[in-house]
């Protein structure tokens, strides 16, 4: 029963987590909109679209994946009562293989944010600033929420891992 509570705790945890990229989507949507009513200098205007792009792939992304979590939450259940062995084992294979998806994402999203970083210094138009500005703090908001769920599934492998070795030592 230890798995499937640490498992329920580590996904609802997740759902709370995932529910901060909707609160930032939600500010970029009104960021977009407070350009649209207020912005008067070409700057200002050019931050209309990039900033209500980002909202909305924020939004799609919290959606997405606090739907997914939600279910996953159902589901672990219903999948720790079928078989409880074959559960344990997918879940510690799962986590291994979303811990090396996040290598690869805190390998990639600094060099996206150098990049952006790099077009301001090199592209002088509103348009193009607005852009990788709006971007760099997209990047910045998903290495911030992405860290913390490392974090999480980091542990959450290292206690499963440490349930197999107290069931190795009971036997």
């Amino acid at each position: 029963m230890d798995v499937l509570k640490l498992s329920i705790e580590w996904a609802k945890a997740e759902v709370f987590s995932t529910r901060f990229f909707i609160f930032f989507a939600i500010g970029f949507l009104i960021a977009s909109a407070g350009f649209w009513q207020l912005g008067k200098t070409d700057l200002a205007k050019a931050y209309i679209i990039p900033t209500l792009v980002v909202g909305i792939l924020l939004l799609v992304i919290g959606s997405g994946t606090n739907y997914t979590n939600i279910q996953r939450v159902k589901q672990f259940e219903k999948d720790f009562n079928t078989d409880e062995t074959a559960f344990y084992h997918s879940e510690i294979k799962r986590s291994k293989s979303t811990l090396k998806q996040f290598a690869f994402v805190f390998k990639v999203v600094p060099i996206l944010i150098i990049v952006a970083a790099f077009l301001i210094l090199i592209i002088n138009t509103p348009t193009w600033r607005a852009i990788s500005v709006t971007t760099i703090s997209m990047l910045i908001v998903i290495l911030l929420i992405d860290g913390n769920a490392q974090s999480r599934i980091e542990n959450y492998h290292k206690d499963l891992k440490l349930l197999d070795l107290k069931n190795e030592i009971k036997k």
